[in-house]
């Protein structure tokens, strides 16, 4: 089920889904609101995309080319690689062996920057998934050191975010975070996620069945 999407409504009742804004209008009130609601847009984009959802599409006679065009093996991650989870504990990384199944897909965990920084110049790595709430990690930070490996410019970096973390879309663009996922992630999200960035194809039966 999607959620309402961000949206701003001005004078009449207001709706439980959206922010609010009686009238007559105060100029400082609507500024914030509208920052917020940008803020709002920006994450729930970047959501979306760390959930392989396709993006509401522009209104264009022809799709737009960016800088980028005709590189697409170069926006691709390496399907290839193993999955990498810096969390504070291995229970993530446990849940996400067991729901893929055994076997089926090399996932590895650390609790340590340095050390994730190691393996992802080191081994391929596909995906790394950074809770932002492990102790001493600066998921910012450590997302531009992967990237800056030689071994890791095409590791897709995504987040895992609770509701108290204020996300910085410019600073996770600029650190080349491919995206985020708001805490707890659903298992389905997961699949999905990992079907679209690594080597994993089809949906494990754990989770299909519970369809």
């Amino acid at each position: 089920m999607r959620c309402a999407p961000p949206a701003l409504v001005i004078g009449g009742s207001p709706h439980a889904d959206y922010a609010h804004l009686a009238l007559p209008i105060d100029p400082e009130q609507l500024h914030a609101s509208l920052v917020r609601l940008l803020a709002e847009r920006r994450r729930a984009l970047a959501l979306l995309s760390a959930r392989g959802e396709p993006l509401l599409a522009e209104r264009r006679r022809r799709p737009r080319l960016g800088a980028d065009a005709g590189c697409a093996d170069g926006r691709q991650p390496p399907r290839d690689g193993k999955v990498l989870i810096v969390d504070k504990g291995g229970a993530f990384r446990d849940h996400l062996a067991g729901l893929v199944g055994d076997g089926r897909l090399a996932i590895a965990w650390t609790d340590s920057a340095p050390m994730a920084v190691r393996l992802c110049d080191e081994t391929p790595v596909s995906l790394a998934m950074i809770n932002t709430a492990t102790p001493g990690i600066d998921p910012y930070g450590l997302s531009r050191n992967i990237k800056a490996q030689d071994g890791a410019g095409r590791t897709a970096v995504v987040l895992l975010v609770g509701r108290t973390f204020n996300y910085d879309s410019t600073l996770a663009h600029g650190a080349g975070v491919r995206g985020l996922l708001d805490k707890p992630v659903g298992d389905r999200s997961l699949v999905c996620m990992l079907q679209r960035l690594t080597s994993l194809q089809d949906m494990p039966a754990s989770v299909s069945s519970a369809m």
